[in-house]
């Protein structure tokens, strides 16, 4: 007769713990029902499992070996349910808001998550304890502590602006935007200077300093002034005609975008997701 999975794990604790009290109390037991239950499992195997000296229950070489590969077994059982656990549970992703919004968010009905796990999103900008999420997309120039990461695409701007603010005037050169306001971003002299143009010094720039690139993008589309914007997260807004982007020249880095793991972290979920980002940026650049 083949023994219960639950006799093989009672006879493994009580050679773990070396005693039939030792076994009962962790396991919620009585000791009679422990010591019940090794006389049954020996009657089963056809051979005593341990050596009464006393009031001491010693085990044979041959149940210390069983106990041994039960224990193996059950470690093994718990992974597979702890692998399970991790491939259906939601993969939480922390994303930046404009991230989501133009760029992943188009995307994400055609991922397929293994065993059909669901997607969690968070917004934030910043990069919270590596325990908060399994995967985040940040910018940066790398080199974050105690993170695997996976460059996805460098962080690129060139001015865009309303066609109706536009009108009838044509713009050809980096200077003529002193004919209009400039909406307000850190990296409007990198931008000149990848134009390889010094800033004019008759550059106006609109008194309300939006700060998210969303709002930016909104206060471009009302004509508020010339943003500097991404002509990858905004594509949209192009194709539609809602803005223009004058100029080829685009400022592309030195920030990146950035998917990023637990560093060690193996699980196959975060890993997969990560790569379907990398082959998503590829596509995206052509």
């Amino acid at each position: 007769m083949r023994p219960s999975l639950e006799s093989l794990r009672i006879l493994e604790m009580c050679v773990s713990v070396g005693s039939f009290a030792g076994a009962a109390d962790r396991l919620a037991l009585t000791p009679a029902a422990v010591s019940l239950r090794i006389r049954t499992l020996e009657a089963e195997l056809g051979q005593p499992l341990f050596t009464r000296i006393g009031r001491r229950v010693v085990p044979t070489s041959a149940a210390m070996i069983l106990a041994g590969r039960v224990r193996q077994a059950l470690d093994g059982i718990n992974e597979a349910v702890e692998e399970f656990q991790a491939a259906t549970a939601p993969l939480r992703v922390t994303v930046p808001p404009t991230f989501a919004s133009r760029w992943l968010a188009p995307r994400l009905s055609g991922y397929r998550a293994p065993g059909g796990a669901a997607i969690e999103l968070d917004i934030a900008s910043d990069v919270r304890s590596p325990a908060a999420f399994d995967v985040a997309i940040r910018t940066g120039r790398g080199g974050w502590d105690g993170l695997d990461e996976y460059p996805l695409a460098p962080v690129d701007v060139t001015p865009m602006l309303a066609p109706r603010l536009l009108g009838s005037r044509t713009l050809t050169e980096p200077e003529d935007l002193t004919q209009f306001d400039l909406l307000p971003h850190p990296d409007w002299s990198k931008w000149y200077a990848r134009a390889a143009r010094p800033m004019p010094d008759g550059l106006h720039f609109a008194a309300v300093d939006f700060s998210f690139f969303e709002l930016i993008a909104n206060a471009a589309v009302s004509g508020l002034g010339v943003a500097l914007l991404s002509p990858t997260l905004f594509r949209q807004l192009l194709d539609d005609g809602l803005l223009v982007a004058p100029f080829d020249t685009v400022l592309k880095g030195p920030d990146w975008y950035f998917a990023l793991i637990r560093e060690g972290d193996r699980r196959p979920a975060p890993r997969n997701f990560c790569d379907w980002l990398c082959d998503e940026a590829r596509q995206s650049q052509g």
